[in-house]
């Protein structure tokens, strides 16, 4: 044990970075920094692939900085205050983590600390404005996006960006790190996440070049780009953000200040910034509606008639419902871990929609395949489509998935990328191959049945067993 240096336990969680690190910041400058690192429980599979990169990519930095991070396993509320005995430490930080299970592991890990008169500090890293400082006028909170964002941008405080420590001091301890192989995150047997590496660069410095390129190269075509399947008109950060490898923050000032130089037009900054704004206000919900995350937001839907034939949620997760658009849009998600976000709502409204699949089977779905997989965005998006969100979408507004693809792949070049047995079909034909001539799909090579499904529901009549159902509970 080393006393002759105040010691700091730094609890990483859902930070991975250095940079604009207020925890850690304030822990390298009083001294030894311990940096520690729990194995998470319950994420899905597509996030343990990108948390082992991650975590790979941290340690790198760490061990550069003079500060190796510690990988454990266990409860952080009984292992943190045992470290911190061994080891001396006079007080243990962490980053808010605004989830129902991260605020109550926060509090419980700062009544054990206490009990040992060890002392705790938080901070707010992952969110533009705290969730609690957010209320309408009768100090409720929000339930609608405009409002509460335009009332967030007039709180937000202007801050800098804090800077990487250059150097840390580790602290002296005799503890054994766990190895990041022998937590099996990534898949084998067989491997397939083999081609996440062709789109993900995981960790800080994949988040920096991520961001600088698309600040370079592509906000310039987000307002209307970024609805296109096919072109990459979007950020792409929403895994890095995921895992607090670039700090909400960062993107908001210097979005803000490519905006006042003109470098950035205020039409697509705008844009972004509502972008991050949804991300706030999918926290704000969790945080004031924890029940969200397993029930509906609005109660109405509880006796909802969803459907669970297991056949029709296979040919979704599969990406064989026989519409070319939300079959693309599940494959590039099983290919890449990722789905486009105009797509992402495409799917998830011919699930709830279409199906009549409850929206909690396409949150699982998600929740295991997808690199970005957020508990808040995750529920309150999914909530959004199926109508019984916040602010959600009406119920009756039911995307129907041959004009979506029409309207927003015209050339086809995204179906065509995902599902290549259509691809020889006359755009006409593209997304809607069931109502092509017999010649046309021969010349095609495609046999509907064989080569790719035929629908499995038809549009008008899934749609109005939609409305059927929502009549139902509008009625109850």
């Amino acid at each position: 044990m080393n006393t002759s240096q105040k010691t700091t336990l730094v609890w990483l969680r859902e930070d991975l970075r250095l940079e604009d690190n207020p925890a850690l910041s304030h822990a390298a400058s009083r001294g030894a920094v311990l940096p520690i690192y729990f194995y998470p429980d319950g994420m899905g599979a597509a996030s343990h692939w990108w948390l082992h990169h991650s975590l790979k990519a941290l340690q790198s930095r760490f061990d550069s900085a003079g500060a190796p991070l510690l990988l454990l396993d266990g409860d952080p509320a009984t292992k943190i205050p045992e470290i911190a005995e061994q080891t001396g430490a006079d007080l243990v930080v962490w980053n808010r983590v605004y989830s129902p299970a991260g605020i109550e592991s926060g509090k419980k890990l700062k009544q054990r600390l206490g009990d040992i008169q060890v002392n705790t500090q938080s901070f707010n890293a992952n969110l533009l404005i705290e969730p609690s400082k957010i209320l309408t006028k009768q100090e409720t909170p929000f339930k609608v996006f405009t409002p509460f964002w335009r009332q967030c941008q007039q709180h937000i405080e202007p801050q800098n960006v804090l800077p990487a420590p250059e150097s840390l001091t580790g602290a002296t301890h005799d503890l054994i790190t766990k190895a990041l192989d022998d937590w099996d995150l990534l898949p084998s047997q067989p491997n397939w996440a083999i081609g996440f590496d062709e789109v993900w660069q995981p960790g800080e410095q994949g988040a920096a070049s991520r961001w600088t390129t698309f600040l370079e190269s592509t906000v310039d075509k987000y307002k209307d780009g970024r609805d296109l399947p096919a072109k990459q008109f979007t950020s792409m950060l929403s895994p890095h953000l995921t895992f607090g490898e670039i700090s909400v923050r960062q993107l908001w000032l210097e979005m803000q200040e490519a905006m006042a130089t003109g470098e950035v037009s205020s039409d697509n900054g705008s844009k972004f910034l509502a972008e991050i704004g949804w991300r706030e206000f999918s926290r704000y919900l969790l945080f004031h509606f924890p029940s969200i995350e397993s029930e509906p937001f609005n109660d109405k839907f509880e006796d909802f008639p969803w459907q669970s034939p297991e056949s029709h949620l296979t040919a979704w997760q599969q990406g064989k419902t026989g519409y070319p658009i939300v079959d693309a849009g599940m494959r590039e998600l099983w290919r890449t871990g990722y789905m486009h976000n105009r797509v992402r709502m495409i799917c998830a409204s011919f699930l709830t929609k279409h199906l009549l699949i409850h929206w909690q089977n396409g949150a699982d779905w998600f929740w295991d395949t997808l690199v970005d997989a957020d508990l808040a965005n995750n529920t309150a998006s999914w909530q959004w489509v199926a109508g019984c969100g916040a602010d959600a979408a009406p119920y009756f507004r039911i995307f129907n998935p041959v004009l979506q693809g029409e309207k927003f792949d015209k050339q086809g070049d995204y179906v065509r990328r995902w599902v290549p047995e259509l691809a020889n079909l006359p755009d006409k034909y593209l997304h809607q191959p069931w109502a092509a001539k017999q010649d046309v799909l021969m010349d095609a090579n495609v046999v509907l049945g064989k080569d790719y499904p035929k629908p499995i529901v038809d549009h008008s009549t899934a749609r109005q067993a939609a409305l059927d159902a929502y009549e139902q509970i509008k009625s109850s």
